[in-house]
């Protein structure tokens, strides 16, 4: 099994992977599960595929249902494609008491997707309502491509997202 990972996960991720697994006891292989799973989403233009979660499962000796439920888990993975840019907008009490609905709204409205949509052009994925990004003081707030950008206006939003390529 591990030969079709090595097949399956490039000479990169596989490096990435090891590097983690060097920083756990060798039995604790599964303590690499996350990164993994990042870095081959990285590498495959932002989601996971069942082939991939299967790579990562053999390659890490894994049960396949164990990197499938931190798949699903993590608001972080994409189990299926998505836009190239990942936006997520802070919806928790803090943003929401300085205008994050009205973020959420002007941001929908403006790409023409829902919460948990992609563009037609493939160029942005609205994530679903996020609980917390952990940027209370800077509400309303919204990580773009893991970038935190805080005290939201519309008009930031807008040169934020027209900064997309």
């Amino acid at each position: 099994m591990i030969e079709d990972a090595r097949k399956t996960l490039s000479k990169h991720a596989r490096h990435e992977i090891d590097q983690w697994l060097a920083k756990f006891p060798a039995d604790q292989r599964r303590s690499a599960v996350l990164a993994a799973l990042r870095e081959v989403q990285h590498e495959n233009g932002g989601w996971l595929s069942i082939e991939l979660l299967d790579a990562v499962a053999d390659y890490l000796g894994m049960p396949k249902i164990a990197v499938y439920e931190v798949a699903t888990f993590y608001s972080m993975l994409e189990t299926k494609p998505v836009g190239r840019h990942s936006v997520s907008v802070c919806t928790n009490i803090s943003c929401m008491l300085r205008g994050a609905d009205d973020i959420v709204a002007h941001i929908e409205k403006r790409l023409g997707v829902k919460t948990g949509g992609s563009t037609p052009d493939g160029r942005i994925h609205l994530k679903r309502e996020e609980e917390c990004l952990a940027a209370c003081c800077g509400g309303p707030m919204m990580m773009v491509d893991h970038i935190y950008h805080e005290n939201l206006t519309v008009d930031r939003v807008n040169a934020i997202l027209d900064g997309l390529k």
